[in-house]
């Protein structure tokens, strides 16, 4: 009876570690009862010393861009001639993965979803320096819409994007020019995590200047709980 015991027991284990081998990187970690981490992104020389040349070509006049996130994915179409300066810088943003591993730092229910940090700071530091132009306003903000985000000084905007996740069209007056607009999967960005609500210091999210200095580190230590961005990449032109 102990001998049909003991080998009852050994096929149970080898049956168990047979289905191990075949289990992906996150089923192993469910089983073990560990969550899902998150690997650094390799960073592309052209985000860290950004090429001036291919930086001021013209994007194409409309091309989409898939963002898969740890919520699911969703899908932005961007015009060209709704917001020119704005559609070039993000095509290169977006070619050259600068939205991988990006936290959706402030997301406002009734309001936006905001991103556009990036996780390094030595790589966020030189975008901060480089500025584009402002566009006039041709569309309204209106829920699904992506706009660049900027301070009230003119010509300010960077990397910084929003997502309309009501119409907000009081925000046109302001010069917050759309540059595309969700086109699938807005339902997966209408589940991003907004617990933190608005940031520091006139809430008690994250705090903007922090993020630029110390990255996904900070957001990580004390905003665990932040959607991200897992890949962003242009997929048609």
């Amino acid at each position: 009876m102990k001998n049909i015991f003991r080998i009852f027991t050994t096929v149970l284990l080898i049956s168990f570690l047979l289905f191990c081998i075949g289990c992906s990187k996150k089923e192993k970690q469910e089983l073990a009862g560990e969550e899902e981490t998150q690997e650094a992104p390799t960073i592309s020389e052209k985000l860290l010393q950004p090429d001036p040349t291919e930086l001021n070509q013209p994007s194409p006049e409309t091309f989409k861009i898939k963002f898969e996130t740890s919520k699911g994915d969703f899908i932005v179409e961007v015009y060209r001639d709704w917001s020119p300066y704005g559609a070039d810088r993000l095509y290169y943003l977006a070619k050259n993965g600068f939205y991988d591993s990006v936290r959706f730092f402030r997301v406002i229910d009734g309001f936006m979803a905001q991103f556009g940090y990036h996780g390094n700071p030595e790589v966020t530091k030189v975008w901060s320096e480089m500025n584009f132009p402002d566009d006039p306003v041709k569309e309204s903000n209106l829920r699904g819409y992506v706009s660049f985000a900027k301070r009230a000084t003119p010509n300010s905007r960077s990397t910084n994007l929003f997502i309309n996740l009501v119409n907000n069209a009081y925000l046109d007056a302001s010069g917050f020019s759309p540059v595309g607009r969700v086109i699938s999967g807005m339902d997966v960005v209408d589940q991003l995590y907004s617990g933190y609500g608005e940031g520091a210091p006139r809430g008690t999210g994250p705090d903007q200047a922090l993020i630029q200095e110390q990255g996904n580190e900070y957001l990580n230590k004390d905003f665990s709980k932040l959607d991200y961005i897992k890949k962003a990449r242009i997929i048609s032109e």
